[in-house]
């Protein structure tokens, strides 16, 4: 089977339009001096922003809007133009939650922050990491570093707050890329909307980030199109709604999306073919970009074996071509 069209592989345009340059876009409106250019932005279109919040619907990528417009006339708008400015961006490598979140929160690409998979081997103990079920080891700001965007924001002045759920509040992928942030807990749209405006609020300047997973939920469990994800666009969109309506005059409200989503039609099944397990130590990654580690010297014998296992369904690279091609920037 063959990709449609929109779906052939796509470089991130790391610097000039992915997730990773929405946060210091709205730094640059806000006026935080960290060396930001705000590549999203369009010549005075946010002047005199003091207030911006970013709404991040999980798994509600560019090329589902036609779609989406079936169930919320705000989607529709938005699409055509009449709500905003749509700006297409391109996701990060992969284009996972924990790392586009990353990339979203810390301002940097993959390479930079180091949070490349939704598990991935951490190298002194051989032990997986699932990045959105992280607790304890190995301790988050060790295992990414850098500054945040709520921390340089913070340095100059901002009230950052975070309004997601509660239960994520204390994880090991929260204190790695959220820190700088106060949070604020929120589930139910209507409650993500009342917290943001809330939050806008705070402080002479404020940045809000906030995070809707209901259609990435939807589409996981029932699939692109179907009635429950049609419902959960139209829920998510009453989020919109209520930000926009209670606006403060000086706020901007960021609206993007962590990844897209796609129907699967075909699944390799590993416990199938145990011939593939020869040469690999451990499994990680997830559907979009599997990582396999092998034993020492297997790496050919494992690529060739994977490389007829999917033909040209997907395509089986070692780590330093990857690298060399960019994907992680």
């Amino acid at each position: 089977m063959r990709p449609s069209p929109h779906l052939e592989p796509l470089q991130p345009a790391y610097g000039t339009g992915t997730l990773a340059d929405v946060m210091p876009t709205a730094l640059a409106a806000l006026g935080v001096p960290d060396g930001a250019d705000g590549v999203l932005l369009r010549g005075g279109e946010l002047s005199g922003v003091r207030r911006v919040a970013v709404l991040l619907l999980d798994g509600f990528g560019y090329h589902l809007l036609h779609q989406a417009g079936q169930a919320s006339s705000t989607v529709e708008a938005i699409r055509n133009g009449d709500i905003g400015t749509l700006t297409p961006i391109t996701a990060t490598v992969p284009s996972s939650t924990p790392i586009s979140l990353a990339s979203l929160a810390c301002g940097l690409p993959p390479g930079r922050h180091g949070i490349i998979g939704f598990t991935v081997r951490v190298p002194d103990s051989g032990d997986l990491v699932t990045h959105i079920r992280w607790d304890g080891e190995p301790d988050p700001e060790t295992w990414q570093p850098e500054p945040t965007c709520f921390e340089r924001a913070a340095a100059d002045g901002v009230v950052c707050t975070v309004v997601s759920d509660g239960a994520f509040r204390d994880t090991g992928l929260t204190r790695a890329i959220y820190r700088g942030a106060d949070w604020t807990p929120a589930i139910a749209p209507y409650e993500v909307a009342e917290e943001t405006i809330a939050a806008l609020h705070r402080g002479r300047r404020s940045l809000v980030y906030s995070y809707l997973p209901d259609i990435d939920t939807a589409g996981h469990f029932h699939g692109i199109g179907s009635p429950e994800w049609l419902e959960a666009v139209a829920e998510v969109s009453e989020a919109i709604d209520g930000i926009l309506t209670d606006l403060p005059k000086d706020a901007s409200l960021f609206v993007t999306a962590d990844h897209g989503m796609v129907n699967l039609t075909e699944r390799l099944h590993v416990d199938r073919h145990p011939d593939l397990l020869e040469g690999v130590e451990t499994i990680a990654g997830d559907g979009r970009m599997r990582y396999l580690y092998t034993r020492a010297g297997a790496d050919a014998e494992v690529a060739a074996a994977w490389g007829a296992a999917v033909r040209d369904r997907a395509e089986v690279i070692g780590r330093d071509e990857a690298i060399g091609r960019g994907w992680f920037g």
